[in-house]
């Protein structure tokens, strides 16, 4: 059996390109794109230039707006010093009314100063017065308040001394309870350490007649145990007794 020819034929794209001939372009080609229509120099220095200034619309605009603004600042320019003017001139109308008045009063006032002065005299006498009042109960109160301050501060130091005091007797308590458990280190231990003297010497006693009341039923026990022994052995000796001869 012979081998199978797998060869292919090798094509050449360049060569096959060629025989098809020329290719229909359906766009522009890039001969087009270079040989394009493009401005001169000068006209591009002229199209910066205008860059530059601005559209004329705008500028127009600007102006109009900064007119309009003027106007409207000088308008509220006016109706402010409009109304200082008006203000200005109430106050010197007010001012010659008070003294025409003063002018009509005058007269009138000449014969009601002599009793106004008086009055004035009084209301004054009455004011001084008051003010020594015034200062003699300050006074007063501001030596009330430094007793009490004082009778506080004593009474302050008086409560921190019994404070004190219980506390040393407290800790004198403490270390006697202490010490009588030493003495006495087969009692148990106290269930509150809050308890006095007099409850710790009670308990003592108690205990203390406990083991006095066991220690002697030990010795009648061994007592009865003896004599029960010692009957035993004379039953014994009698028994043998007789036996022997």
């Amino acid at each position: 059996m012979g081998k199978r020819d797998n060869r292919v034929a090798y094509m050449n794209p360049i060569a096959m390109a060629r025989s098809r001939g020329p290719i229909q372009s359906s766009g522009p080609t890039i001969q087009d794109y270079l040989n394009r229509p493009r401005p001169t120099w000068e006209e591009v220095k002229e199209q910066l230039e205008k860059k530059k200034k601005g559209s004329k619309a705008l500028a127009e605009f600007e102006e109009k707006m900064n007119e309009n603004w003027k106007k409207e600042l000088e308008k509220h320019r006016e109706k402010l010093l409009s109304g200082s003017e008006s203000s200005s001139k109430k106050k010197q109308r007010k001012k010659k009314e008070k003294k025409k008045s003063g002018r009509y009063s005058s007269s009138s006032s000449s014969s009601s100063d002599s009793s106004s002065s008086s009055s004035d005299s009084e209301d004054e006498d009455k004011k001084q017065g008051k003010r020594k009042k015034k200062k003699k109960n300050r006074s007063h109160k501001s030596s009330e308040s430094s007793m009490s301050e004082t009778e506080s501060d004593s009474k302050d130091s008086l409560k921190k001394k019994k404070k004190s005091k219980d506390a040393t007797e407290k800790d004198k308590d403490i270390k006697g309870l202490s010490k009588k458990r030493k003495m006495y280190p087969e009692d148990k231990p106290l269930s509150s350490e809050s308890l006095s003297e007099s409850d710790y010497i009670e308990e003592v006693r108690a205990k203390k007649k406990k083991s006095s009341e066991e220690r002697e039923k030990e010795k009648t026990k061994k007592k009865k145990k003896h004599k029960k022994h010692s009957k035993k052995k004379k039953k014994k000796a009698a028994s043998s007794s007789p036996d022997s001869p």
